[in-house]
């Protein structure tokens, strides 16, 4: 009878055993954080940002605190940001720096807002179109430039400072870009005056970008447009000055042709 209780309960201890090396699947009610962890990670690695969210979120509810939570809201912020939802990423981010304003991955939190920001909810279409930042809305490009210049000021040393610097100068030139395509819309319309302050604007907030260029050309003719010839004269200077193989400073009476064969 001895023997027949050892063999049943050696029988016993292999069925068990072969349960969980087939994989026993266990109620996702009772799973661990670290499971959680790990099913949330899983879907984002395979490109399921949404699965990946709410998986996070998921976690989060059940675990409010420790080391796996402040992970999950990280990956929220990356999760939303390469699904394109700006609002979320950032609202992900946020979050993570007010609850943990010391921990030592604010730079990258800061990182993943300003990545938000300087891609903008654009969808399908605009990855399509290959839209230019300098034609949408400034408003998105001036808080990437802004959230930028924070990680660099804060987290001088940071892995991400580097790239964020080069980001900043990308979104000096696309705002300029932008006020100058302001400006040619007021020129081409007969707003000339409101032209050449969109132009100027340029020169004084972006002075070392290279859109300031075409802002002098939008100037020069404006100031041409309205008859104001010792004005025109003297921007054109400063354009002979910077930019001396211009085609206005190049071919004489280039400033009388059509602003859009100048562009």
């Amino acid at each position: 009878m001895t023997r027949r209780i050892a063999i049943l309960a050696a029988l016993g201890a292999l069925f068990l055993a072969s349960c969980g090396m087939f994989g026993e699947k266990v109620d996702p009610r009772n799973w661990t954080v670290e499971q959680h962890y790990r099913n949330a990670k899983a879907e984002l690695d395979s490109g399921n940002y949404m699965g990946a969210v709410k998986a996070y979120e998921a976690l989060e509810a059940k675990f409010p605190f420790g080391r796996y939570a402040q992970q999950a809201t990280l990956d929220i912020a990356y999760a939303n940001y390469m699904d394109n939802e700006t609002a979320a990423s950032v609202t992900a981010a946020d979050k993570f720096m007010k609850l943990y304003p010391n921990h030592p991955n604010v730079d990258y939190a800061l990182y993943i807002k300003a990545l938000a920001y300087f891609k903008p909810d654009l969808g399908i279409f605009g990855d399509m179109l290959n839209l230019d930042p300098s034609e949408r809305d400034p408003k998105s490009l001036r808080e990437s430039f802004e959230v930028f210049k924070d990680l660099v000021v804060r987290f001088p040393e940071s892995i991400y400072a580097e790239d964020a610097r080069k980001r900043m100068a990308y979104l000096v030139n696309s705002l300029a870009r932008s006020d100058v395509s302001v400006a040619r819309y007021y020129y081409a319309r007969g707003a000339y005056v409101a032209a050449v302050n969109r132009a100027e604007n340029v020169m004084k907030r972006y002075p070392q970008a290279p859109a300031n260029e075409d802002a002098l050309m939008v100037t020069i003719q404006a100031y041409e447009a309205m008859g104001q010839k010792t004005l025109a004269d003297n921007v054109r200077r400063v354009l002979q000055k910077n930019f001396p193989n211009n085609v206005m400073v190049a071919a004489p009476g280039s400033s009388k042709t059509p602003w859009w064969k100048l562009w």
